[in-house]
């Protein structure tokens, strides 16, 4: 059939040439210096992350798994400890713990926000416990504030898994990252701040765990070919770090565009008929669609939530999906399988239903095109998309 449009997920063409001349330049520059690894537009990055963020260090690495990966091994996370993951994000939230030989300990799912649950994890600890990994998913906080609690009074690090969420604040007006023992980010270049390929960040204000960290960044070698401590290739590309040099300045503004665009949605949503508004966790002839919460708005936490995903919930979601894909609107499901449920972490022991709100949200979680170019003229296109298709079955 004829399109009258089409809407993709994410369009990086848009924010390519709204700074072109600066992006190329930048990348040029690189290239006339020939200084392709940890050089100054590295040192940089991490200066002026360290501000924006509001930490004492940050560290740039390889990549967003790289920075998991590089925390756990700085707080000597190895074979037969146990870290507390929840079983709905990606991949390699668990996936970096099992590298290193221990026990991804799994937990489920507050149904509001997505996020890792604190009294799930309260029950999970016990005394093989040496990490928490908050997850702030589609650019919400966590809940910290117990989290935290809990972390201190057990004696645990809590690495945060940032990838989401970099500028976010939680409940308590903090920017994650700075809260927990050690924060991690990931660039890559569908992120609210995303590189040309990949890129990441730790950020700690734990100075000896940063510098135990920036030595294992380079294969655990403080000078080359003499090395105190065993680490790996985990060092930041300077193009990388001049691409997020460029686009840095630009961030809270384009995460505004996509509170914005998420309340549009609301509101659209809600005018339709399709939803009773945000924060609503079951379906009714009210809420044929549930539209996601962001929790500390009420509260008037600036950086609430950055909408690095719109995710609405439906009943029949690959329905859904494909209606909205056969008419051209950018679509996709993060994610399909929990932890628990996937073929490499068999072995763990899980069963399907022992975490049903990460296994309902899999069901029924789909993420629609919310990035900062969005046209309104976009936005309705696919709110009518939604509609008709509600109209169109006898429940959506």
């Amino acid at each position: 059939m004829s399109l009258p449009m089409t809407v993709p997920l994410l369009d990086l063409k848009a924010q390519y040439a709204s700074l072109k001349s600066e992006l190329d330049a930048a990348v040029l520059r690189v290239a006339a210096s020939q200084y392709f690894i940890l050089g100054p537009e590295v040192t940089r990055l991490e200066r002026e992350m360290e501000e924006y963020l509001g930490v004492k260090h940050a560290l740039g690495v390889s990549s967003g798994t790289d920075a998991l990966l590089l925390a756990l091994m700085g707080l000597g996370i190895t074979a037969g400890d146990e870290v507390i993951v929840p079983t709905f994000s990606f991949f390699a939230t668990a996936g970096v713990v099992s590298r290193l030989g221990a026990r991804p300990v799994l937990v489920d799912i507050d149904p509001l926000t997505f996020n890792i649950d604190p009294a799930a994890v309260e029950r999970a600890i016990t005394p093989r416990t040496k990490g928490i990994v908050p997850v702030h998913l589609y650019g919400q906080s966590a809940a910290m504030a117990p989290l935290m609690e809990i972390a201190g009074r057990h004696g645990i690090a809590v690495i945060e898994d940032g990838a989401q969420a970099i500028g976010v604040r939680d409940a308590d007006g903090r920017r994650v990252g700075g809260i927990g023992t050690v924060g991690c980010f990931s660039f890559f270049p569908s992120k609210n701040l995303g590189a040309f390929g990949d890129a990441g960040l730790i950020t700690t204000n734990d100075s000896e765990l940063y510098e135990l960290m920036r030595i294992m960044r380079v294969h655990g070698g403080e000078r080359r070919y003499y090395h105190s401590v065993i680490g790996g290739n985990f060092r930041l590309d300077e193009i990388q770090a001049a691409v997020l040099n460029v686009k840095l300045p630009h961030l809270d503004a384009w995460s505004e565009a996509r509170r914005r665009n998420a309340a549009r949605y609301n509101e659209l949503f809600e005018s339709r008929g399709l939803s009773e508004g945000p924060g609503r966790i079951a379906f009714d002839e009210k809420n044929r669609i549930l539209t996601p919460a962001a929790v500390n708005e009420a509260a008037g936490v600036p950086d609430h939530h950055i909408f690095n995903q719109y995710v609405i919930r439906s009943e029949r979601r690959d329905e859904l999906k494909a209606w909205l894909t056969e008419r051209g609107i950018g679509n996709e499901i993060y994610y399909p399988v929990p932890f628990h449920m996937q073929e490499c972490f068999s072995d763990l022991g899980y069963r399907q239903g022992d975490f049903p709100e990460a296994e309902r949200a899999a069901r029924q979680v789909l993420a629609i095109p919310v990035y900062p170019e969005l046209t309104d003229e976009q936005i309705q296109y696919v709110v009518d998309g939604v509609a008709e298709f509600c109209a169109c079955v006898a429940d959506c």
